[in-house]
């Protein structure tokens, strides 16, 4: 079947006129090996339509010498656009979108996969939207979108459970808006982890904007390693709905204490309109290294109540965070100004 694909993807790859279309017809079930749809193609754009349902085999043997976790990848390829009502059940494997510029993935339910579900690298102007990502609550490390080396990804109106992170925003990255996602279970929507083996990772300019996390362990999270170094900065959280949310607000410079020194710089964090029920006491976490500390958190209009008594106060700590608080219930007065 996959020499069937990729003759298929050769014929759309290299055609010259109009927009090609590799379609997947609705009611057929192909099951398909490790493939890899590789660019660059012909025309400027050039549309996958999978309207039917993909299946990666469920026998590992009969993937020797084959890489586990890039199932389906498309690499190089720019105008991509991936679309339909299908399936794509990786039985083990997840769909990785390589060194793409301007590619539009949308409408498809993912489910399966024991690692990340998709895999962004080094991709340029992404709009992910309008996709169903299953994976079971105790599955681990099965983020749902995990994006690194990318800049200019906007994330919308998708439903995301997972076991780990429903989108987790690795190095390099920038300029990501994620907004109108529903998360849960899962991780909630993860800055990092930055600064892994003494790393030098940089993200900035992260947005979420109405989003909603439901029996999430946590909702917005910042996680660096110890020894890491460089920076995440200009990022906020904005119009978030919580319910059962453990640890709904949580910065972690410590996220691994094995090595000490956390050079990870943390600045301009802004939480806004931030409401709902925790599943924890401790509703907003602030916990920055002595080294590094974080700088201009900025928490405004934020009421996080327990899940499990609604007069009961939930609380906040902080840890070398500098910042501001107005209208936050738990009060968090342990911000240095």
């Amino acid at each position: 079947m996959p020499k069937a694909f990729l003759q298929a993807w050769a014929a759309a790859c290299r055609a010259a006129i109009g927009t090609p279309v590799l379609c997947i017809p609705e009611g057929y079930t192909f099951l398909l090996s490790p493939t890899t749809f590789q660019g660059p193609c012909t025309s400027p754009n050039i549309n996958v339509q999978i309207d039917g349902n993909i299946v990666a085999p469920s026998d590992p043997r009969s993937w020797t010498s084959l890489d586990l976790h890039n199932w389906l990848a498309f690499s190089k390829i720019s105008g991509l656009v991936i679309d339909g009502t299908g399936r794509i059940d990786g039985q083990g494997s997840g769909l990785g979108l390589y060194d793409c510029d301007n590619l539009q993935l949308s409408g498809l339910t993912h489910i399966n996969s024991p690692r990340d579900h998709i895999n962004i690298v080094g991709c340029t102007g992404l709009t992910i939207s309008n996709l169903h990502i299953i994976a079971p609550d105790l599955s681990p490390t099965t983020d749902g979108i995990n994006i690194g080396k990318s800049d200019h990804i906007e994330i919308h109106d998708s439903i995301i459970a997972t076991g780990d992170d429903c989108i987790a925003i690795g190095g390099e990255s920038t300029y990501i808006n994620v907004t109108g996602i529903e998360c849960g279970p899962g991780h909630g929507i993860s800055i990092g982890s930055l600064g892994a083996n003494g790393m030098s990772d940089t993200v900035e300019e992260v947005h979420v904007k109405n989003c909603s996390f439901t029996g999430t362990m946590f909702a917005a999270r910042i996680k660096t390693w110890q020894g890491g170094s460089e920076y995440a900065r200009h990022i906020s959280f904005e119009d978030i709905t919580l319910v059962a949310a453990g640890t709904p607000i949580l910065i972690d410079q410590y996220y691994c204490i094995s090595t000490p020194n956390c050079k990870n710089q943390i600045s301009d964090v802004f939480y806004t309109n931030v409401r709902g029920t925790s599943s924890t006491d401790v509703a907003i976490k602030l916990s920055c290294s002595e080294t590094a500390g974080c700088t201009n958190i900025v928490l405004n209009n934020i009421d996080i109540t327990s899940i499990d008594d609604p007069t009961h106060i939930t609380s906040s700590s902080c840890l070398n965070a500098h910042g501001t608080s107005s209208l936050t219930n738990p009060v968090v007065d342990c911000l240095i100004p």
